[in-house]
């Protein structure tokens, strides 16, 4: 598979909660960081997400916010 995104992390998902139209994933990174994503239900379902499986985030963002306290 070759993809545009520059920013792919691979990881293992550890949580998959399947809401009526949505599903949320959390994926845990090397390092124990936890990432999160709403993707659609069909969508988490046609990718066979399940905790243990290997999956990757994909980032493409024309924006991303920094902030500090």
């Amino acid at each position: 598979m070759k993809i545009s995104a520059r920013n792919i992390i691979k990881g293992k998902v550890v949580k998959v909660t399947t809401g009526a139209v949505n599903s949320e994933v959390v994926l845990e990174l090397p390092g124990g960081t936890q990432l999160v994503s709403i993707i659609s239900k069909e969508s988490a379902t046609n990718l066979g997400l399940e905790p243990g499986k290997t999956a990757y985030a994909v980032i493409k963002a024309s924006n991303v916010m920094i902030a500090v306290d």
